[in-house]
């Protein structure tokens, strides 16, 4: 199966990991603490997970999750992730991550700054726009009625295959949210982030068809 990375094992970060595990993937865990602060995660997800440093976890992974605040995104180790699929589920929060002036212009999505530093790398964003316990519990085999879709931004058409593949591995399905560029449209502030999903003090959430995606995504307007 394919070995998914992750650099950064956070709520999201951990989250996709344990759906990965269950669908069979092995995965292997860093954050900026070091291997050893993941120890109990590690073991909670099982033999096909294992922690490493953040290098360790992009050179082995197939596909990269890259689940950091996005004020760290330099610190990305870009030269071993050259040629991979790489996952964006970062968000820019101000109050969190600092302002970040060409954030605040709109002249880039954060997805793009990723991109620009991760210059070798094949990035899609995806996974951002849904709270952490909605993402746990809405999972579905493929052709259930009541299966969520998360949407997906990027620029390169095969990494977002990839990408697509793997979700439907772990129980969603894959709406198309266009380039990099488009990818405002699932950040925080837009119809497609969070709300589809159901309300964030609902742990269990509510499914969210791809027609429902399709029309929040249509919906977004971006702040002038």
């Amino acid at each position: 199966m394919t070995t998914i990375g992750f650099i950064g094992s956070g709520q999201i970060g951990s989250t996709v990991a344990g759906l990965s595990v269950a669908a069979g993937h092995h995965v292997v865990l860093s954050n900026s603490r070091g291997p050893e602060s993941l120890t109990e995660l590690e073991a909670a997800l099982g033999r096909l997970a294992r922690a490493a440093t953040a290098e360790r976890a992009a050179i082995a992974g197939d596909i990269v999750v890259v689940s950091i605040p996005l004020r760290a995104y330099d610190t990305i180790p870009a030269e071993r992730l050259a040629g991979k699929v790489v996952i964006d589920t970062c968000n820019y929060y101000p109050r969190r991550d600092g302002q970040i002036a060409e954030l605040d212009t709109g002249s880039v999505t954060s997805s793009e700054l990723i991109q620009r530093h991760l210059a070798g790398a094949l990035l899609v964003k995806a996974f951002n726009n849904i709270q952490y316990r909605h993402l746990a519990s809405l999972a579905r085999p493929a052709g259930g009625t009541d299966r969520s879709f998360l949407p997906i931004a990027g620029d390169d058409g095969a990494a977002k295959a990839d990408v697509t593949t793997f979700l439907d591995s772990i129980g969603y399905g894959a709406v198309d949210a266009g380039s990099l560029a488009e990818s405002w449209r699932q950040e925080p502030g837009s119809p497609a982030y969070g709300a589809p999903y159901g309300s964030f003090s609902d742990p269990a959430g509510s499914p969210a068809s791809e027609e429902a995606i399709r029309e929040a995504l249509a919906q977004a307007a971006r702040a002038s």
